[in-house]
Protein backbone atom coordinates (compact mmCIF):
# COMPACT_ATOMS: atom_id res chain seq x y z
CA UNK A 1 0.00 0.00 0.00
CA UNK A 2 1.56 3.09 -0.58
CA UNK A 3 1.75 6.75 1.09
CA UNK A 4 -0.67 8.38 -0.02
CA UNK A 5 -3.41 5.40 0.18
CA UNK A 6 -2.72 5.28 3.60
CA UNK A 7 -2.54 8.79 4.27
CA UNK A 8 -6.30 8.83 2.76
CA UNK A 9 -7.40 5.51 4.87
CA UNK A 10 -5.73 6.95 8.00
CA UNK A 11 -8.18 10.18 7.74
CA UNK A 12 -11.64 9.88 9.44
CA UNK A 13 -13.17 11.92 7.03
CA UNK A 14 -12.49 9.15 4.25
CA UNK A 15 -14.54 6.36 5.76
CA UNK A 16 -17.12 8.93 6.75
CA UNK A 17 -17.42 9.47 3.53
CA UNK A 18 -17.74 5.92 2.11
CA UNK A 19 -20.42 5.69 4.86
CA UNK A 20 -22.51 8.03 2.68
CA UNK A 21 -21.47 7.89 -1.13
CA UNK A 22 -23.66 5.52 -2.06
CA UNK A 23 -27.28 7.24 -0.21
CA UNK A 24 -28.40 9.92 -2.44
CA UNK A 25 -30.53 11.81 -0.40
CA UNK A 26 -28.37 11.53 2.73
CA UNK A 27 -25.41 12.29 0.84
CA UNK A 28 -26.81 15.54 -0.77
CA UNK A 29 -27.34 16.67 3.21
CA UNK A 30 -23.30 15.81 3.79
CA UNK A 31 -21.66 16.76 0.89
CA UNK A 32 -20.49 19.83 2.44
CA UNK A 33 -19.74 19.23 5.26
CA UNK A 34 -17.59 16.11 3.69
CA UNK A 35 -15.98 19.06 1.80
CA UNK A 36 -14.86 21.02 4.59
CA UNK A 37 -13.72 18.09 6.23
CA UNK A 38 -11.58 16.59 3.42
CA UNK A 39 -10.10 20.41 2.84
CA UNK A 40 -9.60 20.75 6.38
CA UNK A 41 -8.00 17.16 7.30
CA UNK A 42 -6.98 15.55 4.29
CA UNK A 43 -7.39 17.94 1.36
CA UNK A 44 -5.38 19.30 -0.74
CA UNK A 45 -1.59 20.82 -0.04
CA UNK A 46 -0.31 24.27 -1.78
CA UNK A 47 3.65 24.86 -2.25
CA UNK A 48 4.85 26.81 0.01
CA UNK A 49 6.26 30.55 -1.51
CA UNK A 50 9.68 30.31 -1.05
CA UNK A 51 12.38 33.02 -1.96
CA UNK A 52 16.63 31.77 -2.53
CA UNK A 53 18.84 34.39 -2.71
CA UNK A 54 22.21 33.56 -4.37
CA UNK A 55 24.77 36.59 -4.14
CA UNK A 56 27.39 36.83 -6.96
CA UNK A 57 29.08 33.93 -5.30
CA UNK A 58 26.10 31.75 -6.75
CA UNK A 59 25.73 30.44 -2.99
CA UNK A 60 21.91 29.53 -2.34
CA UNK A 61 20.54 31.08 0.86
CA UNK A 62 16.71 29.71 1.09
CA UNK A 63 14.43 31.58 3.31
CA UNK A 64 10.63 30.75 4.09
CA UNK A 65 8.99 34.12 2.31
CA UNK A 66 6.59 35.80 4.17
CA UNK A 67 2.87 35.20 3.15
CA UNK A 68 3.04 38.97 2.15
CA UNK A 69 7.05 40.19 0.03
CA UNK A 70 8.13 43.27 1.24
CA UNK A 71 6.65 45.93 -1.72
CA UNK A 72 8.77 48.82 -3.05
CA UNK A 73 7.45 52.58 -3.88
CA UNK A 74 6.29 50.88 -7.26
CA UNK A 75 4.15 48.58 -5.72
CA UNK A 76 6.42 45.55 -6.66
CA UNK A 77 8.55 42.94 -4.58
CA UNK A 78 11.66 43.61 -3.02
CA UNK A 79 14.66 41.85 -4.05
CA UNK A 80 17.62 42.17 -1.84
CA UNK A 81 21.62 41.03 -2.23
CA UNK A 82 23.58 42.57 -0.03
CA UNK A 83 23.45 46.40 -1.30
CA UNK A 84 21.92 45.40 -4.41
CA UNK A 85 18.01 45.52 -4.45
CA UNK A 86 15.74 45.06 -7.30
CA UNK A 87 12.15 45.99 -7.18
CA UNK A 88 9.96 43.60 -9.44
CA UNK A 89 6.26 44.34 -10.71
CA UNK A 90 3.81 42.95 -13.14
CA UNK A 91 1.94 46.15 -14.45
CA UNK A 92 -1.23 45.57 -16.18
CA UNK A 93 -2.75 49.56 -16.24
CA UNK A 94 -3.46 50.48 -19.31
CA UNK A 95 -1.39 47.67 -21.00
CA UNK A 96 -1.37 44.11 -21.19
CA UNK A 97 0.02 42.84 -18.39
CA UNK A 98 4.53 42.98 -18.22
CA UNK A 99 6.95 42.96 -16.21
CA UNK A 100 8.93 46.17 -14.50
CA UNK A 101 11.66 46.45 -12.39
CA UNK A 102 14.20 49.70 -10.92
CA UNK A 103 17.22 48.87 -9.37
CA UNK A 104 18.75 50.61 -6.49
CA UNK A 105 22.46 50.10 -5.23
CA UNK A 106 23.02 50.97 -1.41
CA UNK A 107 20.07 52.61 -1.68
CA UNK A 108 21.00 54.94 -4.99
CA UNK A 109 18.78 54.62 -8.12
CA UNK A 110 20.75 52.96 -10.55
CA UNK A 111 19.51 54.05 -14.44
CA UNK A 112 18.06 51.30 -16.35
CA UNK A 113 20.76 50.54 -18.58
CA UNK A 114 23.02 49.94 -15.87
CA UNK A 115 21.84 46.43 -15.25
CA UNK A 116 20.77 43.35 -17.34
CA UNK A 117 18.00 41.82 -16.35
CA UNK A 118 16.24 38.28 -17.97
CA UNK A 119 13.93 36.31 -16.10
CA UNK A 120 12.52 33.01 -17.06
CA UNK A 121 9.05 31.26 -15.80
CA UNK A 122 8.49 28.14 -15.17
CA UNK A 123 4.75 26.85 -15.56
CA UNK A 124 2.38 24.22 -14.67
CA UNK A 125 3.80 21.16 -16.65
CA UNK A 126 7.27 22.40 -17.19
CA UNK A 127 6.11 25.61 -20.02
CA UNK A 128 8.59 27.85 -20.17
CA UNK A 129 8.71 31.79 -20.81
CA UNK A 130 11.65 33.77 -21.11
CA UNK A 131 11.66 37.28 -20.62
CA UNK A 132 14.24 40.02 -21.78
CA UNK A 133 14.26 43.67 -20.91
CA UNK A 134 14.96 47.37 -22.05
CA UNK A 135 15.13 50.59 -21.18
CA UNK A 136 11.61 52.54 -21.31
CA UNK A 137 12.22 55.72 -19.22
CA UNK A 138 13.20 55.35 -15.73
CA UNK A 139 12.35 51.45 -15.37
CA UNK A 140 13.19 47.96 -17.26
CA UNK A 141 10.23 46.32 -19.44
CA UNK A 142 10.01 42.94 -20.63
CA UNK A 143 9.56 42.00 -23.68
CA UNK A 144 6.82 39.25 -23.15
CA UNK A 145 3.45 39.98 -22.24
CA UNK A 146 2.28 38.02 -19.01
CA UNK A 147 -0.30 35.60 -19.78
CA UNK A 148 -2.60 34.44 -17.46
CA UNK A 149 -2.30 32.56 -14.86
CA UNK A 150 0.11 34.62 -13.41
CA UNK A 151 0.90 30.89 -11.71
CA UNK A 152 4.68 30.16 -11.93
CA UNK A 153 8.56 29.79 -10.50
CA UNK A 154 9.92 33.08 -11.45
CA UNK A 155 13.82 32.88 -11.81
CA UNK A 156 15.53 35.93 -12.02
CA UNK A 157 19.30 36.94 -12.97
CA UNK A 158 20.57 40.38 -12.88
CA UNK A 159 23.75 41.87 -13.90
CA UNK A 160 25.35 44.90 -12.52
CA UNK A 161 28.48 46.38 -12.83
CA UNK A 162 30.18 42.58 -13.93
CA UNK A 163 28.10 41.02 -10.67
CA UNK A 164 25.77 38.71 -11.11
CA UNK A 165 22.28 38.62 -8.73
CA UNK A 166 19.88 35.64 -9.46
CA UNK A 167 16.97 35.25 -7.26
CA UNK A 168 13.76 32.33 -7.43
CA UNK A 169 10.55 32.17 -6.01
CA UNK A 170 6.84 30.75 -6.12
CA UNK A 171 4.34 32.98 -7.43
CA UNK A 172 1.13 31.04 -7.81
CA UNK A 173 -2.05 31.41 -8.14
CA UNK A 174 -5.35 29.39 -8.87
CA UNK A 175 -3.51 26.42 -8.34
CA UNK A 176 -3.91 23.31 -5.43
CA UNK A 177 -2.81 20.31 -4.66
CA UNK A 178 -4.85 16.81 -4.37
CA UNK A 179 -3.70 13.26 -4.07
CA UNK A 180 -5.15 11.27 -6.65
CA UNK A 181 -6.94 8.79 -4.07
CA UNK A 182 -8.58 11.78 -2.10
CA UNK A 183 -9.45 13.11 -5.87
CA UNK A 184 -11.57 9.91 -6.11
CA UNK A 185 -13.25 9.68 -3.10
CA UNK A 186 -14.78 13.21 -3.73
CA UNK A 187 -15.64 12.13 -7.56
CA UNK A 188 -13.68 14.94 -9.28
CA UNK A 189 -14.10 13.71 -12.69
CA UNK A 190 -11.66 15.15 -15.70
CA UNK A 191 -12.09 15.13 -19.12
CA UNK A 192 -10.05 16.23 -22.10
CA UNK A 193 -10.21 19.54 -24.17
CA UNK A 194 -10.92 18.88 -28.11
CA UNK A 195 -13.61 19.60 -30.68
CA UNK A 196 -16.71 19.05 -30.28
CA UNK A 197 -20.18 19.29 -32.17
CA UNK A 198 -23.03 21.50 -30.51
CA UNK A 199 -26.29 21.16 -30.70
CA UNK A 200 -27.96 24.64 -31.14
CA UNK A 201 -31.42 24.05 -29.62
CA UNK A 202 -34.50 26.29 -28.60
CA UNK A 203 -36.66 25.61 -25.31
CA UNK A 204 -40.26 24.95 -26.02
CA UNK A 205 -43.37 23.48 -24.16
CA UNK A 206 -46.55 21.21 -24.69
CA UNK A 207 -48.40 18.35 -23.87
CA UNK A 208 -48.87 14.93 -24.62
CA UNK A 209 -51.35 13.95 -27.01
CA UNK A 210 -53.00 10.34 -28.39
CA UNK A 211 -52.40 10.02 -31.43
CA UNK A 212 -55.38 10.71 -33.88
CA UNK A 213 -54.22 8.16 -36.60
CA UNK A 214 -54.12 5.12 -33.74
CA UNK A 215 -57.69 6.32 -32.81
CA UNK A 216 -61.04 3.71 -33.74
CA UNK A 217 -64.27 4.89 -33.31
CA UNK A 218 -66.34 1.51 -33.25
CA UNK A 219 -70.06 1.36 -34.78
CA UNK A 220 -72.26 -1.44 -34.82
CA UNK A 221 -73.04 -2.58 -38.49
CA UNK A 222 -76.29 -3.18 -38.13
CA UNK A 223 -79.22 -1.73 -35.33
CA UNK A 224 -80.18 -3.65 -33.17
CA UNK A 225 -80.05 -4.53 -29.25
CA UNK A 226 -76.93 -4.54 -27.09
CA UNK A 227 -77.47 -8.04 -25.80
CA UNK A 228 -73.35 -7.99 -23.75
CA UNK A 229 -70.39 -5.64 -23.20
CA UNK A 230 -67.31 -7.73 -23.01
CA UNK A 231 -65.35 -4.61 -21.97
CA UNK A 232 -64.81 -1.56 -19.50
CA UNK A 233 -63.26 1.82 -20.52
CA UNK A 234 -60.18 2.07 -19.47
CA UNK A 235 -59.37 -1.72 -19.91
CA UNK A 236 -56.62 -2.99 -22.57
CA UNK A 237 -57.73 -4.71 -25.66
CA UNK A 238 -56.10 -6.64 -28.89
CA UNK A 239 -57.26 -6.49 -32.20
CA UNK A 240 -59.98 -9.00 -33.12
CA UNK A 241 -60.74 -8.88 -29.42
CA UNK A 242 -65.08 -9.31 -28.62
CA UNK A 243 -66.23 -5.82 -27.36
CA UNK A 244 -70.15 -6.38 -27.49
CA UNK A 245 -72.66 -8.57 -29.31
CA UNK A 246 -75.81 -6.98 -30.88
CA UNK A 247 -79.26 -8.88 -32.29
CA UNK A 248 -80.03 -7.49 -35.55
CA UNK A 249 -83.50 -5.25 -35.53
CA UNK A 250 -84.38 -6.82 -39.11
CA UNK A 251 -83.19 -10.29 -38.94
CA UNK A 252 -83.12 -11.31 -35.31
CA UNK A 253 -79.73 -12.82 -35.89
CA UNK A 254 -76.37 -12.25 -33.37
CA UNK A 255 -73.25 -10.55 -34.12
CA UNK A 256 -70.26 -9.75 -32.45
CA UNK A 257 -68.62 -6.38 -32.47
CA UNK A 258 -64.39 -6.69 -32.48
CA UNK A 259 -61.67 -4.29 -31.58
CA UNK A 260 -60.11 -3.38 -35.44
CA UNK A 261 -56.96 -2.83 -33.14
CA UNK A 262 -55.00 -3.22 -30.30
CA UNK A 263 -55.20 -0.74 -27.33
CA UNK A 264 -57.65 1.16 -24.31
CA UNK A 265 -60.65 1.55 -24.05
CA UNK A 266 -61.21 5.66 -23.78
CA UNK A 267 -64.80 5.69 -24.55
CA UNK A 268 -67.51 3.38 -23.99
CA UNK A 269 -71.19 4.50 -24.53
CA UNK A 270 -72.73 0.99 -25.01
CA UNK A 271 -74.93 -0.66 -22.25
CA UNK A 272 -76.36 -4.30 -22.45
CA UNK A 273 -80.48 -3.52 -23.53
CA UNK A 274 -79.51 -0.47 -25.24
CA UNK A 275 -80.45 0.14 -29.10
CA UNK A 276 -77.29 1.07 -30.69
CA UNK A 277 -79.27 3.85 -33.27
CA UNK A 278 -76.14 4.17 -35.56
CA UNK A 279 -74.19 5.75 -32.71
CA UNK A 280 -70.61 5.50 -31.74
CA UNK A 281 -70.03 2.57 -28.80
CA UNK A 282 -66.31 2.59 -28.08
CA UNK A 283 -63.41 4.70 -28.75
CA UNK A 284 -59.91 2.53 -29.03
CA UNK A 285 -57.01 4.40 -28.79
CA UNK A 286 -53.00 2.81 -30.06
CA UNK A 287 -50.89 4.43 -27.02
CA UNK A 288 -47.75 2.48 -28.20
CA UNK A 289 -47.53 5.51 -30.46
CA UNK A 290 -48.41 9.33 -29.08
CA UNK A 291 -47.90 13.03 -30.05
CA UNK A 292 -45.96 15.78 -28.18
CA UNK A 293 -47.91 18.96 -29.49
CA UNK A 294 -45.15 21.87 -29.03
CA UNK A 295 -46.07 25.62 -28.93
CA UNK A 296 -43.46 27.64 -30.87
CA UNK A 297 -43.34 31.18 -30.60
CA UNK A 298 -43.21 33.38 -33.99
CA UNK A 299 -39.77 34.62 -33.04
CA UNK A 300 -38.49 30.94 -33.33
CA UNK A 301 -40.60 29.64 -36.01
CA UNK A 302 -38.51 30.11 -39.07
CA UNK A 303 -35.38 28.37 -37.49
CA UNK A 304 -37.59 25.10 -37.02
CA UNK A 305 -37.19 22.43 -39.57
CA UNK A 306 -39.26 19.47 -40.31
CA UNK A 307 -37.03 16.13 -38.99
CA UNK A 308 -35.63 18.48 -36.91
CA UNK A 309 -34.79 16.14 -33.58
CA UNK A 310 -36.23 17.24 -30.04
CA UNK A 311 -35.65 15.99 -26.93
CA UNK A 312 -38.64 15.88 -24.44
CA UNK A 313 -39.02 15.74 -20.87
CA UNK A 314 -42.26 15.08 -18.93
CA UNK A 315 -42.02 17.71 -16.44
CA UNK A 316 -43.82 15.51 -13.90
CA UNK A 317 -41.79 12.41 -13.96
CA UNK A 318 -38.76 13.64 -15.57
CA UNK A 319 -39.21 10.36 -18.85
CA UNK A 320 -37.10 11.80 -21.46
CA UNK A 321 -37.42 10.97 -24.58
CA UNK A 322 -36.69 12.05 -28.28
CA UNK A 323 -37.75 12.41 -31.54
CA UNK A 324 -38.52 14.57 -34.95
CA UNK A 325 -40.10 17.00 -35.81
CA UNK A 326 -43.07 15.75 -38.34
CA UNK A 327 -45.37 18.22 -38.84
CA UNK A 328 -45.75 21.87 -38.39
CA UNK A 329 -49.46 23.74 -38.58
CA UNK A 330 -50.49 26.56 -41.14
CA UNK A 331 -52.40 28.21 -38.56
CA UNK A 332 -51.63 29.84 -35.60
CA UNK A 333 -53.32 29.37 -32.16
CA UNK A 334 -54.81 32.43 -30.18
CA UNK A 335 -51.53 33.70 -28.53
CA UNK A 336 -49.62 32.97 -31.50
CA UNK A 337 -47.85 30.41 -31.31
CA UNK A 338 -47.52 27.63 -33.94
CA UNK A 339 -47.97 23.99 -32.92
CA UNK A 340 -45.25 21.66 -34.03
CA UNK A 341 -45.92 17.59 -33.51
CA UNK A 342 -43.55 14.95 -33.14
CA UNK A 343 -44.43 11.27 -33.44
CA UNK A 344 -43.28 9.62 -30.17
CA UNK A 345 -42.86 5.88 -29.32
CA UNK A 346 -44.72 5.04 -26.42
CA UNK A 347 -44.30 0.88 -26.16
CA UNK A 348 -43.64 0.89 -22.25
CA UNK A 349 -46.59 3.25 -22.12
CA UNK A 350 -44.80 5.67 -19.65
CA UNK A 351 -46.17 8.71 -21.89
CA UNK A 352 -49.25 9.94 -20.76
CA UNK A 353 -51.93 12.04 -22.87
CA UNK A 354 -52.77 15.28 -21.42
CA UNK A 355 -49.24 15.35 -19.35
CA UNK A 356 -47.53 18.80 -19.92
CA UNK A 357 -43.62 18.53 -21.13
CA UNK A 358 -41.04 20.27 -21.94
CA UNK A 359 -39.02 20.49 -24.89
CA UNK A 360 -35.41 21.43 -27.19
CA UNK A 361 -35.69 21.22 -30.86
CA UNK A 362 -32.02 21.44 -32.52
CA UNK A 363 -32.08 24.47 -35.42
CA UNK A 364 -28.51 24.01 -35.79
CA UNK A 365 -24.98 22.67 -35.49
CA UNK A 366 -21.85 24.26 -34.91
CA UNK A 367 -18.37 22.37 -35.01
CA UNK A 368 -16.41 24.30 -31.84
CA UNK A 369 -12.62 23.39 -32.60
CA UNK A 370 -12.33 23.39 -28.56
CA UNK A 371 -15.25 23.03 -25.66
CA UNK A 372 -15.56 22.15 -22.43
CA UNK A 373 -18.67 20.92 -20.42
CA UNK A 374 -20.55 23.52 -18.72
CA UNK A 375 -20.18 21.34 -15.60
CA UNK A 376 -16.52 22.28 -15.43
CA UNK A 377 -16.97 26.42 -15.11
CA UNK A 378 -16.21 27.96 -12.08
CA UNK A 379 -15.44 32.04 -11.50
CA UNK A 380 -11.90 33.16 -10.18
CA UNK A 381 -11.65 36.86 -10.11
CA UNK A 382 -13.12 38.50 -12.75
CA UNK A 383 -12.84 35.65 -15.17
CA UNK A 384 -14.90 32.24 -16.28
CA UNK A 385 -12.29 29.46 -15.71
CA UNK A 386 -11.53 25.76 -15.39
CA UNK A 387 -9.06 24.02 -13.78
CA UNK A 388 -6.54 22.29 -15.75
CA UNK A 389 -4.89 18.84 -14.09
CA UNK A 390 -1.46 18.03 -14.37
CA UNK A 391 -0.52 15.21 -12.19
CA UNK A 392 -2.22 15.74 -8.60
CA UNK A 393 -2.23 19.34 -9.19
CA UNK A 394 -4.57 21.24 -10.31
CA UNK A 395 -4.50 25.25 -12.04
CA UNK A 396 -6.75 27.91 -13.25
CA UNK A 397 -7.12 28.48 -16.81
CA UNK A 398 -8.85 31.66 -17.93
CA UNK A 399 -11.40 31.40 -20.50
CA UNK A 400 -12.68 33.52 -23.50
CA UNK A 401 -16.07 31.75 -24.27
CA UNK A 402 -18.06 31.65 -27.45
CA UNK A 403 -21.40 29.67 -27.90
CA UNK A 404 -23.02 27.91 -25.01
CA UNK A 405 -25.28 25.19 -26.61
CA UNK A 406 -26.52 22.07 -24.20
CA UNK A 407 -23.98 20.45 -22.10
CA UNK A 408 -20.92 22.31 -23.85
CA UNK A 409 -19.50 25.71 -24.27
CA UNK A 410 -17.07 27.14 -27.00
CA UNK A 411 -13.56 27.94 -25.90
CA UNK A 412 -12.42 30.50 -27.94
CA UNK A 413 -9.05 30.99 -26.14
CA UNK A 414 -6.75 30.58 -22.92
CA UNK A 415 -7.10 26.31 -22.79
CA UNK A 416 -4.81 24.74 -25.38
CA UNK A 417 -6.36 21.41 -27.21
CA UNK A 418 -5.64 17.90 -25.53
CA UNK A 419 -5.40 19.94 -22.05
CA UNK A 420 -7.37 17.64 -19.01
CA UNK A 421 -9.45 19.81 -16.81
CA UNK A 422 -12.36 19.29 -14.16
CA UNK A 423 -15.51 18.47 -15.63
CA UNK A 424 -17.02 16.95 -12.87
CA UNK A 425 -17.51 18.66 -9.17
CA UNK A 426 -15.35 21.61 -10.35
CA UNK A 427 -16.29 23.51 -6.85
CA UNK A 428 -14.34 21.13 -5.07
CA UNK A 429 -11.02 22.36 -6.57
CA UNK A 430 -12.36 25.89 -6.29
CA UNK A 431 -13.10 25.61 -2.56
CA UNK A 432 -9.60 23.99 -1.47
CA UNK A 433 -8.14 27.43 -3.98
CA UNK A 434 -10.02 29.11 -1.82
CA UNK A 435 -9.04 27.98 1.21
CA UNK A 436 -5.27 28.17 0.58
CA UNK A 437 -5.66 32.20 -0.30
CA UNK A 438 -3.64 31.67 -3.36
CA UNK A 439 -3.51 35.48 -4.27
CA UNK A 440 -2.75 37.34 -7.35
CA UNK A 441 0.63 38.93 -6.23
CA UNK A 442 1.94 41.73 -8.27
Amino acid sequence: MNNTMKRVLACPCASLYKGVRGQNSVRAVWAPLLLAIFLTACGGTNSEQTILSKGGDGEAAPSVQKSEPEKGPHRGRLLKDGGFTLELAIFETGVPPEFRAWATKSGKILSPNEVNLNIKLTRLGGKVDYINFKQKGDALHGDTVIYEPHSFVVTINATHNGATHTWQYDNFEGRTKIETAVAAALEIGTAVVGSVVMQETISVYGQIAANSERMRKVTARFDGTIKSVSVSQGEQVRKGQTLATVESNESLQLFTIIAPISGVISRRDANVGEQTDGRQLFTIIDTSSVWAELSVFPTDLAQVKMGAPVAITDTISGQAVSGKVSQIDVTAQANQAVNVRVVLDNKKGLLRPGRHVSAKITVGEHTASLAVKRTGLQTFRDFTVVYAQIGEEYEVRMLDLGLQAGEWTEVLGGLEPGTRYVSENSYVIKADIEKSGASHDH
